[in-house]
C-alpha cells in the first residue's frame, strides 16, 4: 500500500527481516556507505536538465558542491528519511552532505569512474556473500528493489543510532516486528517446500 512507504516501522521491519544476522549487518554498515558514495561519484558528472541553474561551490580540495544528480539524489533521499523519522534523518544529514561533497570533488579526477566502479562492485559482492553465507537468504532487493536500495543507508544509520541507545522503545518495537516477520517468511517458505514435495 502507498501509505506504508511512509510508515517507518513497516519499512524498517521489511528491511530488517532480511538483515537479522550480526555479521551481515556489519557488512552492510561498512559497504552501504561505500555503495552510496561510489554511486554519487559515478553520477556526479552526468548532464542535468538545462532548466536547472548552474550552482558550483568549492571548499578546498576535497569538498565540492554542484547541483548535479548526486545532490538531487541525496536531497530526495533525505526528504524521504525526514518523513520516516525526522530526528534520525537530521542526524544523518551531515554524513550525507559529506558524502555528496567528497564524491563530487573526487568525480573531477581523471580516474574516478574506474576506481568508483571497482569499489562499487566489490561492495555489492561483499553484501551478496553476506546474505548467502551469513544471513542464508536472498537480499531484500529480490522482493523490493527500490525499497531495499532507498532504505539501505537509513537502516544502517539507524542501526548505529540504536546501538548508542537512540529511541529504545522504537528499537524494541521494530525488533519484535522483525521477529514476527521472519517467522512468517520462514513458515511461508516451509509451506512452499512441502507443497513442492507433495506435487512430485
Amino acid at each position: 500500500m502507498p501509505l506504508e512507504l511512509f510508515n517507518v516501522d513497516r519499512q524498517l521491519t521489511f528491511y530488517g527481516a532480511y538483515h537479522a544476522n550480526r555479521i551481515n549487518v556489519l557488512i552492510h554498515i561498512i559497504c552501504v556507505p561505500i555503495l552510496l558514495w561510489t554511486f554519487q561519484v559515478l553520477v556526479s558528472q552526468l548532464p542535468v536538465p538545462s532548466l536547472l541553474p548552474v550552482v558550483h561551490y568549492t571548499l578546498g580540495d576535497y569538498f565540492c558542491f554542484d547541483l548535479n544528480w548526486a545532490a538531487i539524489h541525496a536531497g530526495l533521499y533525505l526528504a524521504y528519511y525526514i518523513i520516516l523519522e525526522p530526528v534520525a534523518a537530521l542526524l544523518y544529514a551531515p554524513q550525507l552532505a559529506a558524502s555528496v561533497l567528497t564524491a563530487t570533488a573526487y568525480s573531477r579526477g581523471s580516474d574516478h569512474i574506474f576506481n568508483a566502479a571497482i569499489l562499487h562492485i566489490a561492495s555489492w559482492v561483499a553484501q551478496i556473500l553476506g546474505h548467502g553465507l551469513a544471513e542464508k537468504r536472498a537480499p531484500a532487493l529480490v522482493d523490493n528493489l527500490i525499497g531495499a536500495v532507498v532504505l539501505a543507508p537509513f537502516f544502517v544509520h539507524l542501526e548505529i543510532l540504536f546501538g548508542f541507545g537512540y529511541r529504545p522503545a522504537m528499537h524494541k518495537r521494530i525488533n519484535n516486528e522483525i521477529g514476527k516477520e521472519i517467522t512468517r517468511i520462514r513458515k511461508a517458505e516451509s509451506d512452499a517446500k512441502r507443497s513442492a514435495v507433495k506435487s512430485l
